[in-house]
C-alpha cells in the first residue's frame, strides 16, 4: 500500500490509454494545472452526472489553465461509447490494471448491502503546473463538485 497522496505531495506520474485511441502521460501536461478525477464506472448515474458537469465547465477550466481528465477502470472502448452517448468533452483515461488507482489511494474496499468489494472511491486531485498536488477531494458528492473544483483551479492562477 502506498503512502496516501495529500496536498503538497508530488503527483504520481502515469501513462494510460485514453478514449479515441490516445495515450496520456501526466508528465506531458507539465505547465498546465490538471484536474484528475477518479470515478467508479462509465454510464452509471453519479459518474455520468460528474462527467457531464466537468464537460459543461471544460472551457472555464481551460481559461483557468487547467486540463480535466477522468480516470476509471473501464476500457478505452467503453470510454468512447460513454463520451458519444452523453456528448462528453473531457478526456477519459483507462486504468484497467488499477495501478494508477492504487498509486493515488482511490482503489478501496467498499461495502454495499452488507457485501464487501473493491472499487473506486470517487476522488479528485488538483495538480499544479509543476506536478504538485494542491487540493484533494475524497468521497466526493457529485452535486456542485465540478463548480467547487473550478473555483480552486481559478485561484491557482491568481
Amino acid at each position: 500500500m502506498s503512502e496516501e497522496i495529500c496536498e503538497g505531495s508530488a503527483a504520481p506520474d502515469f501513462d494510460l490509454p485514453t478514449d479515441g485511441g490516445g495515450k496520456l502521460c501526466l508528465s506531458d501536461l507539465r505547465g498546465h494545472a490538471v484536474v484528475l478525477y477518479f470515478y467508479p464506472k462509465d454510464d452509471t448515474t453519479g459518474c455520468t452526472r460528474e462527467a457531464i458537469d466537468f464537460s459543461r465547465l471544460k472551457d472555464d477550466f481551460e481559461k483557468a489553465g487547467a486540463v480535466v481528465v477522468g480516470v476509471s477502470p473501464d476500457s478505452p472502448v467503453r470510454h468512447d461509447r460513454f463520451r458519444a452517448k452523453h456528448g462528453l468533452s473531457v478526456m477519459l483515461a483507462s486504468d484497467e490494471t488499477k495501478d494508477v488507482l492504487q498509486a493515488y489511494g482511490v482503489w478501496k474496499e467498499k461495502s454495499m448491502y452488507g457485501r464487501k468489494f473493491m472499487g473506486v472511491e470517487r476522488s479528485t486531485f488538483l495538480i499544479d503546473n509543476a506536478g504538485t498536488v494542491r487540493q484533494v477531494w475524497r468521497k466526493v458528492k457529485v452535486s456542485g463538485h465540478a463548480e467547487a473544483v473550478l473555483r480552486v483551479a481559478q485561484s491557482l492562477g491568481s
